[in-house]
């Protein structure tokens, strides 16, 4: 192991790392919330919207994540609006895991009982604000563990941005192996920066999953 590399382009890595971390935030909290209200569309007894949210979870979790990132990457370009790779691999990996966040979000509000919901909208609130305020709150609590894990595929998934010259860990990696042409070396130090990432991440849904596993 020449850990030379590490010193020698230790800025690179560090360059990488924290591009990484600013695409993975972004992505999650648009994930998140796109997800959430996709999750809402899927369960709406408005059946244009049940069938869009339908779709669109089957149409993103059965097609690659690469091709996800080029539509965003080559699309706008063909508009006339084109975007950077770091944009582009923000977006699509945003869109991507949003339909995996949506379905893990609708199997929680499944989870919460139906009487929730009856009794909100007895009180006068609508349908909306019984969603927002009532209902998903709870769901979310339930699903904060496959959440987490969602969260730390994607972390990982966000290697695919170096494809669009996204300005992240591996693209910095590819530029040293490929100066260095020690790939080996080179990108067992970029399985190392993950880890810095993934496993603390991994650490807290465990903890999170056995508080509610002794609450309920």
């Amino acid at each position: 192991m020449d850990f030379s590399i590490l010193t020698d382009y230790f800025g690179l890595y560090l360059e990488g790392f924290w591009g990484t971390i600013l695409s993975s935030v972004l992505a999650l909290i648009g994930s998140f919330l796109l997800g959430s209200v996709i999750a809402v569309f899927r369960i709406t007894t408005v059946k244009g919207l049940r069938w869009f949210g339908t779709g669109y979870v089957e149409f993103v979790r059965n097609i690659p994540l690469l091709l996800v990132v080029y539509i965003f990457y080559y699309g706008p370009s063909a508009l006339g609006f084109p975007l950077d790779g770091f944009k582009a691999g923000t977006i699509g990996l945003a869109v991507y895991t949003s339909a995996f966040i949506a379905e893990a979000i609708r199997a929680g509000i499944m989870a919460v009982p139906k009487g929730q919901m009856e009794a909100a909208r007895s009180s006068g609130l609508s349908y909306i604000q019984t969603m927002m305020h009532v209902i998903l709150p709870q769901a979310i609590k339930l699903v904060i563990p496959p959440l987490g894990n969602q969260f730390i595929n994607l972390i990982k998934n966000s290697s695919v941005l170096t494809i669009v010259a996204g300005m992240d860990l591996m693209y910095f990696a590819d530029s040293i192996s490929t100066e260095t042409y020690r790939t080996f070396d080179t990108y067992i130090f970029v399985a190392v920066f993950y880890l810095v990432l993934t496993l603390p991440l991994s650490y807290g849904v465990r903890v999170w999953e056995r508080r509610l596993q002794r609450k309920y």
